[in-house]
């Protein structure tokens, strides 16, 4: 066996006392210096700070389009005219009672309103302002009872019903 003395002052487990500190300082050299210098180095590339600024880009207007609402809600005047049966009728419910579709009596089609006129007025009123079947309520229009109800009646009565013309009781 020999023995074998460490005598020239060295450690031996990390060799020389300054390479930890050497390796240390790499590391930090490549993890948080250069990617540093990389990420100047790509921002001064791009040129952001060189863009004019024009005198348009600051206008009241150009600000204002920029801010604009992407919609708006417009709600419509408490006050309209009153509508006529025919009117609604030419305005809403023509999209389907023209043709029939989905099953809607065609307008003036004696023999399919029969059926739905047995039923009384205030079961078709009660149909148009609820819906039915693919009908939405009101057939997807915005128009109050009242213009509903003459739009009933000038349909029905196209159809063959004696409705009597409806009395606007809201009206003052």
């Amino acid at each position: 066996m020999s023995t074998h003395s460490n005598t020239s002052g060295h450690h031996e487990a990390s060799g020389h006392p300054t390479k930890g500190s050497q390796q240390l300082l790499w590391t930090l050299l490549f993890s948080l210096v250069i990617p540093v210098i990389v990420i100047v180095s790509l921002v001064r590339a791009t040129d952001f700070g060189n863009q004019p600024v024009t005198e348009a880009a600051h206008s009241e207007l150009a600000v204002m389009q920029r801010i604009q609402k992407v919609g708006s809600v417009v709600i419509g005047s408490a006050q309209h005219e009153t509508q006529t049966g025919e009117q609604v009728f030419k305005a809403q419910c023509t999209n389907c009672h023209t043709a029939g579709v989905v099953g809607a009596p065609k307008f003036g089609d004696a023999a399919a309103w029969a059926p739905r006129i047995k039923t009384g007025f205030a079961a078709l009123l009660n149909s148009a302002l609820k819906g039915k079947n693919a009908m939405p309520p009101q057939g997807g229009g915005a128009f109050d009872d009242f213009e509903v109800a003459r739009a009933v009646v000038y349909m029905a009565n196209a159809g063959g019903a004696k409705f009597p013309e409806p009395v606007n009781s809201t009206k003052k």
